[in-house]
């Protein structure tokens, strides 16, 4: 059984948001707009579907057509233990930038390291890992 991958339906920043997770993950991306799908409800140069490909994260996207964009509470993206701490610890400072750092990336009592941030696309994560770092 294969893990589910979050869909984000962003409001017409879908391309960006991508191509900053691409940098972010040092992945690739694929985009796809309503114009390669011959769809004509939205902008042809908007997103219909994209994903970032070969890297640590799994994420689909589109632009919000006809719909309402992503909204969230209560809903984080964790990236417990999906690399090595020095890592993460960039990826937290990556999504930090132009978004807010909500719980600073720091030791815990039971001996972890975690911390949470809201990205500049509206997307809350959780990074963390076990031991020192």
């Amino acid at each position: 059984m294969s893990d589910p991958t979050p869909y984000v339906h962003f409001p017409g920043t879908a391309r960006e948001a991508l191509t900053f997770y691409a940098e972010v993950f040092g992945c690739g991306v694929e985009m796809f707009t309503l114009h390669d799908f011959n769809r004509t409800d939205g902008p042809a140069d908007a997103i219909a579907h994209g994903y970032l490909t070969s890297g640590p994260v799994a994420l689909f996207a589109a632009d919000a057509v006809n719909e309402l964009a992503f909204r969230s509470e209560g809903l984080l993206l964790a990236l417990l233990g999906t690399a090595d701490p020095a890592t993460l610890r960039q990826w937290f400072a990556r999504l930090s930038e132009g978004g807010e750092a909500v719980d600073d990336l720091q030791a815990r009592p039971w001996g972890a390291h975690d911390g949470q941030v809201v990205d500049r696309y509206g997307l809350r994560w959780l990074i963390g890992f076990e031991g020192e770092g």
